[in-house]
């Protein structure tokens, strides 16, 4: 601590404290590190700003990958949404693009996004209940009905079945008469946090990555707009990690996909501007903030320095944030919009490229109009009348920022070494590392909840009578029936020979060493289910058992 920093705290903090105390013993991030009463330049002895975060759109890219950032256009106001049936969803996304969203989400359903049809048994009680359900191409025309492809950019959040999928959009594309080069969007196709937090596998690691990097063969030759894997700290944030944690363990997996790839034959320059991450925006802003800055200086450097990136576009992380679903409560459910309204101020001020921000009533059902169009005009209030867009990186140079960015920075990288000494992510997932980490910090975190040395508004404090929230979106069971029905008519009108071809093909090539992309395309435009494509992969691949870990 400097001189004129011990001097204020000697002289003017110690007298206060003696009057008024402060309000809890200590002050504390998520992920552990203090927070101090004060912040000055003292607290950047050693650090060059300049240096260590760098300008907007130079490398390490600390204040942004954009020289202009929103002063040259918005964030893409993406929604996540998807229920009940492509029909339904088809109309909520259309209404949510009247209202000004800039991009499409695709939420998808349970038996989707694990390789399950309609009607299979295992699928009652769960299709279209979390998303939208897509047996066949059809309900992917269904979906996307009076949407030009070639308008939009599309994310999809399907990791699995991930291939089928985007086999599916650009077979779509196709129909359309629309250019394979003309596509703007993402798959998300993280497979490794789903090991981690999530838990929506099928396959082992090993088919799992080799799927994930024939997407990015496949792509790299034939969708160059295409960002190729969305790689997600959300799910590991929203199964308690810290925010730490989400910054080393994403990029972990991050370190290990791009490990995949140059073992596939890849060049790095050829693929990595396509890689894009996905990160979760919880409560406390600053941290957050200092996070997402701290992820993207990690994220060059790596490129750089590990694995000698050459192109700018391959050291820059480009990042989807979701605001937090795990923050929303049942208890005074409109306080949602204020929590949702800081994080997704957060994402806004840490540089965010695309932001979905949730709806208040998520904690009781799928989000109902009015609250999902609540949620993209919190978007719409931040980027056009709070002033946060209007300067690159306005946050940059404050000195808690800059002190808290370099320590989280440096807080990630000891766990990526201790990871890389484990032999790398996938690894380290067999041997329940991050897993037991993440537990543990869940654990943590709600002891001090029920201790009160964390505030839940309404929940531990504040608590008070509130009213029922009304227009609930419930999904009707008989969407089930009729997706079933729609599914069962498919089959009945496709060509039974052309799909048995299909699926016998996608056979031979899963065992092979070739690219799987073209035999998922072939199998689709038969008008294959995702449950027989994922059915035959079962029968080459095998099936990923769950691991308990303690």
């Amino acid at each position: 601590m400097g001189k004129r920093k011990q001097k204020w705290q000697k002289e003017v903090l110690e007298p206060a404290l003696k009057r008024f105390p402060e309000r809890q013993p200590s002050f504390e991030l998520t992920s552990g590190m203090g927070i101090e009463p004060l912040y000055t330049q003292e607290d950047l002895e050693g650090i060059n700003p300049e240096i260590a975060v760098g300008y907007p759109g130079e490398y390490p890219f600390g204040r942004g990958i954009q020289p202009t950032m929103y002063r040259g256009r918005l964030w893409t106001m993406r929604q996540y949404s998807g229920y009940a049936s492509a029909e339904e969803s088809n109309r909520r996304y259309r209404y949510l693009l009247a209202q000004g969203q800039t991009g499409l989400s695709v939420a998808f359903d349970l038996p989707t996004q694990i390789g399950y049809d309609s009607d299979n048994p295992l699928s009652r009680g769960e299709v279209g209940k979390v998303g939208v359900p897509i047996d066949t191409l059809h309900d992917m025309e269904v979906l996307f009905k009076d949407i030009p492809l070639d308008k939009v950019s599309t994310s999809m959040t399907i990791n699995s079945t991930a291939p089928i999928l985007l086999a599916m959009y650009i077979v779509l594309a196709q129909k359309q008469e629309i250019a394979l080069n003309k596509l703007d969007g993402t798959i998300q196709n993280d497979i490794l946090k789903e090991y981690v937090a999530r838990g929506t596998y099928i396959y082992p690691p090993a088919p799992s990555m080799r799927l994930t990097t024939d997407i990015f063969e496949y792509c790299g030759k034939n969708l160059p707009r295409w960002n190729t894997i969305s790689i997600s700290g959300y799910h590991i944030r929203e199964a308690g990690s810290t925010a730490v944690q989400e910054v080393a363990f994403t990029l972990a997996n991050g370190i290990a996909y791009v490990r995949a790839a140059l073992e596939r034959g890849l060049n790095v320059d050829d693929f990595a501007g396509r890689l894009s991450f996905f990160f979760d925006a919880q409560n406390n802003l600053l941290e957050e903030v200092a996070k997402f800055r701290a992820a993207r200086i990690l994220w060059a450097e790596i490129m750089k320095k590990t694995f000698k990136a050459k192109d700018a576009r391959s050291c820059m992380l480009r990042f989807h944030t979701q605001t937090a679903g795990v923050s929303l409560t049942a208890q005074q459910p409109y306080n949602n919009i204020v929590r949702v309204a800081v994080q997704a101020l957060a994402a806004v001020l840490g540089g965010t490229q695309s932001l979905h921000t949730n709806s208040y009533d998520e904690a009781y059902a799928t989000p109902s109009e009015e609250a999902v169009t609540t949620a993209l005009r919190t978007q719409q209030v931040i980027g056009y009348e709070s002033g946060a867009a209007d300067s690159v990186d306005p946050l940059g140079g404050a000195y808690m920022v800059e002190a808290l960015t370099q320590e989280i920075k440096t807080a990630a990288q000891k766990y990526i070494d201790k990871i890389d000494k484990m032999g790398g992510a996938i690894k380290a997932i067999e041997k329940g590392y991050p897993q037991r980490e993440i537990q543990e910090s869940s654990y943590r975190y709600q002891k001090e909840v029920e201790a009160e040395k964390r505030i839940i508004v309404g929940v531990n404090k504040f608590v008070a009578p509130y009213e029922s929230i009304k227009n609930i979106l419930r999904v009707d069971p008989a969407a089930e029936k009729e997706q079933i029905a729609a599914l069962k008519k498919v089959k009945q009108q496709r060509n039974a020979k052309e799909v048995a071809a299909a699926l016998e093909n996608l056979i031979k090539v899963a065992r092979s060493k070739e690219n799987t992309m073209p035999a998922f395309i072939r199998c689709v435009e038969a008008y294959t289910t995702v449950g027989e494509i994922c059915d035959a992969l079962r029968g080459v691949f095998g099936i990923q058992k769950e691991s308990l870990v303690f």
